[in-house]
């Protein structure tokens, strides 16, 4: 009887800035955009061997109503200075960033992310995202937005672009050899060449093979398009499924979109973002975890939340009080701009109705239905109990490791690296200390194939 090697799990940390997750008002919680915020963090995850550390973006401020949602995030620094500043007072966190494949051009993306590269020795990571809503459109020179059949379609063609303008340095140009006075071995170097629908240039990649190759790239999202793209493209999706039958299901079926585009399932990792709260017992961590609910869902916060589907200015109800008797407003103009949680509720009105069944069921006023049907904490419990919970999660194929979110910034990563690690690495699942320099040692990936357009340009 053969027995399935244990998985090595993987680990990361996200810097969520203020939303909903993060409980800004807590005692603990620090600022979201001061360098040592980011700092802290960061060592944090990398003393625990953490994979990386991930970035999300925010393009424009979040509106309800016409005003800033200041519930919401409210500034988030430029990722790219954020992630060069954390590679100098970091030796091996893998460093990722999310950039929006709508609004930049692959140019200048692809020599930004080789420099960051460089500078961090090998680290960076790009999610490749695509923008939804004209209202982001509006801060760029385009403005408006793609259709959403045309959104992955500039993505694909994007990252194929980035591919082939990083691929236009092999790596053994540059031989710098002061005797003979040659600095470069192949004076194509940097030479690319690229014609399709969204983009067509041509001209001198400026920025030398990095360490990498390219950086590992990560893709989010569930739509099956998502699925299809992360398959064919990315080193990692980020899945949204912490729990077993629902993460083993999403596991399976990206896993087994890899083989069309000749690939094996170790070259795509799954990890899905996952909240947690710690105690020293697992009934004081439940109790703390009602806690966190309450305070991440306030009044203001679960009116504000309503609105999204009533589409509607609820300001006048009491959150504590029942569900309001009116319909949601339909039609093409929404109150909230800019959350993408809006897309959630295709059908408002048969959310309505669901929700009053459920609020009429277990007598639930506003407040207490949307703590009730929004996510909460994917870990609760001990230290022991999260750490079995993860490792069972991944031991069963639901994912391949996880990135941790954590609700207080910069240190509620703290207890997590000082209790749950251990108890990893006791269990002979997660490593004591990193083993390669590079982002793409960390998650076990190797290098990239290299893309086409090199040969194209310099034939």
């Amino acid at each position: 009887m053969t027995t399935k090697p244990l998985k090595q799990v993987h680990l990361a940390a996200h810097f969520p800035g203020v939303n909903n997750t993060t409980v800004w008002s807590d005692p603990a919680a620090g600022s979201h955009i001061d360098f040592d915020s980011f700092v802290h963090f960061a060592r944090t995850a990398e003393r625990a061997k953490f994979d990386f550390l991930f970035l999300a973006e925010g393009l424009r401020l979040r509106e309800q109503g016409g005003e800033i949602y200041d519930l919401d995030v409210v500034g988030r620094p430029d990722t790219f200075t954020v992630l060069a500043a954390l590679a100098a007072v970091t030796d091996r966190l893998g460093l990722t960033g999310t950039i929006n494949s709508t609004f930049n051009e692959p140019y200048e993306v692809a020599r930004q992310f080789a420099t960051l590269d460089h500078l961090s020795d090998g680290r960076a990571a790009w999610n490749v995202v695509t923008s939804w809503d004209a209202f982001t459109g509006e801060n760029f020179r385009r403005g408006g937005f793609l259709p959403r059949e045309e959104r992955y379609g500039r993505a694909k063609e994007f990252l194929a672009t980035a591919h082939e303008l990083f691929d236009s340095w092999g790596g053994g140009e540059i031989v710098a050899d002061a005797g003979s006075g040659t600095f470069l071995r192949d004076a194509r170097a940097g030479a690319f060449a690229h014609k399709g629908p969204q983009f067509d240039i041509e001209g001198r990649f400026n920025v030398p093979r990095s360490p990498q190759g390219r950086p590992v790239i990560f893709q989010a999202g569930d739509s099956d398009e998502g699925r299809e793209f992360a398959a064919s493209d990315a080193d990692a999706i980020f899945g949204r499924y912490g729990t077993l039958d629902e993460g083993r299901a999403f596991y399976a079926d990206v896993k087994r979109r890899l083989a069309k585009y000749g690939r094996t399932q170790a070259e795509l990792k799954i990890l899905p973002a996952a909240t947690f709260i710690l105690g020293d017992t697992d009934a004081e961590a439940r109790e703390a975890a009602h806690e966190v609910r309450r305070l991440q869902v306030s009044g203001q916060t679960a009116i504000k939340y309503l609105e999204h589907v009533w589409n509607r200015d609820l300001s006048g109800y009491d959150p504590d009080g029942p569900l309001p008797d009116i319909d949601p407003e339909t039609g093409e103009n929404t109150i909230a701009l800019g959350r993408a949680s809006v897309r959630q509720f295709r059908d408002p009105l048969e959310t309505a109705r669901q929700w009053r069944a459920l609020a009429e069921a277990k007598n639930l006023s506003i407040r207490e239905l949307v703590i009730a049907t929004t996510s909460g904490q994917t870990f609760v419990g001990s230290a022991a109990t999260v750490a079995e919970q993860i490792d069972t999660l991944v031991q069963a194929d639901a994912a391949d490791g996880f990135i941790l979110v954590p609700h207080i910034t910069p240190g509620g990563l703290d207890a997590f690296a000082d209790t749950v690690v251990p108890l990893l690495q006791e269990r002979g699942v997660f490593r004591t200390e990193y083993e390669g320099t590079t982002l793409r040692d960390h998650l076990g990936l190797a290098a990239p194939r290299a893309a086409s357009g090199r040969r194209a340009a310099a034939s």
